[in-house]
């Protein structure tokens, strides 16, 4: 079982920026996909974005393609979601969970999640 922690959300100003990390425990991290979803109140759990175990695959929901980045970095056991050009639609708490493939992007096909991180975006 891998253990989530969320960090690095804030209060921004639309158009600005700010970077997620999720550090997890145990020496299975790098045989994960790992996955970001977020959930505005009264709203659905949604995906956000995916990386393969080995970074060399991501996929993006089409609301922020061209704006967030997903990367990881195995040996520090962390994955990243770096936001830029930020709406106040993007507004939710931000999850991390463990996957088996990147080209996942249901909740229900990831396993282990974080207690989230707060994003607030001001227009």
């Amino acid at each position: 079982q891998v253990q989530l922690v969320e960090s690095g959300g804030g209060l921004v100003q639309a158009g600005g920026s700010l970077r997620l990390s999720c550090a997890a425990s145990g020496r299975t991290f790098r045989t994960y996909a790992m996955g970001w979803f977020r959930q505005a109140p009264g709203k659905e759990r949604e995906f956000v974005a995916v990386i393969s175990w080995s970074g060399g695959n991501t996929n993006y929901a089409d609301s922020v393609k061209g704006r967030f980045t997903i990367s990881r970095d195995n040996a520090k056991n962390t994955v990243y979601l770096q936001m830029n050009s930020l709406k106040p639609e993007d507004t939710a708490v931000y999850y991390c969970a463990t996957g088996s493939s990147s080209y996942q992007s249901k909740p229900a096909d990831f396993g282990s999640w974080g207690q989230g991180t707060q994003v607030t975006v001001s227009s």
